[in-house]
């Protein structure tokens, strides 16, 4: 079973094509460091719709968004900025796209559900509730 499998499968996913070909070279360079995160990384980008920013649409989460997503188990709601692995601060609540929740995040529309590992290896379903995403000359930072 995929990493993000829930029932019902993956939603699908829609990447701008510069951020898809800067996340894979990001994943390629990762795989020796972190081989668990490039992994799915490179599951969710291999499966990733690519589109030109200007054809993107203004509730898939991308780089840089804000997300404020639910823990379907516990209802629980967490807001996040997904970020490089450079500018990753749990204390200000931004997650790095090569973790878990990061790679799990990334392409998904609001309203859609996915799934991910949580830290004791179990698998979580976490739904999309709102994005704000970046300008377009924050994302490519």
């Amino acid at each position: 079973m995929s990493a993000f499998q829930l029932r019902g499968g993956r939603p699908p996913i829609v990447i701008a094509e510069h951020e898809a070909d800067a996340l894979y070279d990001l994943a390629l360079r990762s795989r020796v460091r972190h081989p668990h995160s490039a992994a799915l990384l490179l599951e969710e980008l291999e499966r990733a719709q690519t589109l030109p920013e200007a054809e993107l649409p203004g509730d898939v989460v991308t780089m840089g968004s804000h997300v404020l997503f639910r823990d379907r188990a516990s209802g629980e709601e967490h807001t996040v900025q997904l970020v490089y692995p450079a500018a990753a601060d749990m204390a200000h609540h931004r997650v790095s796209v090569l973790t878990p929740i990061g790679a799990a995040l990334i392409g998904v529309p609001c309203g859609r559900a996915i799934g991910w590992p949580n830290r004791q290896g179990e698998y979580r379903g976490l739904e999309i509730v709102a994005v704000i995403q970046p300008a377009a000359q924050e994302r490519a930072a």
